[in-house]
């Protein structure tokens, strides 16, 4: 089992793609915080005096009493859901505002990401090992560390801030209330201000921070990039299945042009190659080939279309493997074809009657390398 030490690569496009979908990215919570406290400043700042203009009014409405309220108390009962409803608004507007600025920057620090894993049920995640494990990672010690940070510095702003005021805000008693209230108005934001620049200059620093601890925890060991590798490029026992069954298919579409070759050379049961020479052709062409039924198919179809079939085991045995399909052959088998074409066209004049009948097949010379049976004795492979 590899240990964190050996995870020294950065991730991959494709492992940072499927974190991504698995619903993980760099996240910064400063950023969010200065996201809601800022938003929530501005629509205090904006509404605030229009509310509060407005629950003062409908509070002056509560507490007015007359015979006509004490002859329908259930007056009193429509104001109140009045007011509660003017209140529940605000609150939902608020919580909308908050909650959209949020999400933006969520958004705006790890991009978009949408992905039901991080709330499907896991139960893994509630080894007690594991978790332990967490609580002293880097990067938990990291956030410890910030959070202690920030406390201390807006503890210490806060401290300066209220000292600094203290005086000032003393003597608002003795101001009349307009006054006072417009007093306190001014030194909450002048207050919010200052936990807001705190805040923002954290974010600043998390930003980045978490991209990089987001990206220390994705890091590969060299041996899940070669995993990784290989997986893209496909297994080789299935790419090379996958290339067999091409082979097989191609194999059985090539039969249909089994009754334009020149002759068919076999090996004599289990490999089967039609040829076919024009004038023109740089070489002699392979145009369907075949190993088992499709050999016998090729046999088949030839012998009733009159193309003579040879046999000459090792001469068919290394056009399968080296020759293409609609390809000129190898230029190592030239000789060897040759002196089979030029037997079958003694053949063919010898049954029109325009010369004697040749002799035996001749057994032309193939390169051992090309023969994939002797190459496999060589190597002391079964047959």
């Amino acid at each position: 089992m590899e240990s964190s030490q050996d995870r020294n690569l950065p991730a991959t496009e494709r492992k940072l793609q499927k974190a991504r979908t698995d619903g993980q990215a760099a996240r910064s919570r400063d950023l969010s915080h200065l996201a809601i406290l800022g938003a929530g400043a501005m629509v205090l700042l904006i509404f605030a005096p229009r509310l509060i203009d407005h629950l003062r009014l409908d509070m002056a409405r509560q507490l007015a009493f007359d015979a006509s309220t004490m002859k329908s108390p259930a007056s009193m009962i429509a104001r109140l859901e009045t007011m509660a409803g003017t209140g529940l608004i605000a609150s939902a507007f608020f919580a909308i505002l908050t909650g959209a600025a949020a999400l933006l920057s969520a958004v705006g620090a790890g991009g978009w990401v949408f992905s039901a894993k991080p709330i499907t049920p896991d139960f893994t995640r509630l080894n007690p090992l594991k978790g332990a494990a967490n609580l002293f990672s880097k990067q938990q010690m990291a956030n410890v560390a910030k959070m202690i940070l920030m406390t201390g510095i807006l503890a210490t702003v806060a401290w300066k801030y209220l000292g600094n005021s203290i005086d000032d805000m003393a003597t608002l008693i003795l101001q009349p209330s307009p006054s006072a209230i417009s007093h306190v108005a001014d030194w909450m934001t002048e207050g919010m201000a200052l936990l807001l620049l705190v805040v923002f200059l954290a974010a600043l620093v998390d930003v980045p921070l978490q991209s990089v601890f987001f990206r220390q925890r994705l890091k590969m060991s060299h041996q899940e990039v070669k995993q990784e590798h290989k997986e893209s490029d496909g297994n080789p026992e299935i790419k090379g299945r996958m290339r067999q069954r091409q082979r097989e298919i191609a194999d059985r579409a090539s039969v249909s042009a089994v009754p334009n070759a020149d002759f068919v050379v076999m090996n004599p049961t289990h490999y089967a190659v039609a040829l076919k020479y024009e004038e023109g052709m740089a070489a002699p062409q392979v145009i369907a080939k075949g190993t088992d039924l499709i050999a016998m198919r090729i046999r088949d179809l030839a012998k009733n279309h009159a193309v003579p079939v040879l046999q000459s085991p090792m001469l068919a045995r290394a056009l399968y493997a080296n020759a293409e399909l609609d390809r000129p052959i190898p230029a190592t088998l030239y000789t060897a074809v040759a002196q089979v074409l030029a037997y079958v066209y003694r053949l063919k004049a010898a049954l029109r009657g325009e010369g004697p009948m040749p002799g035996e097949v001749p057994e032309p010379f193939v390169p051992p390398e090309l023969d994939p049976l002797t190459r496999a004795t060589q190597q002391g492979e079964p047959a």
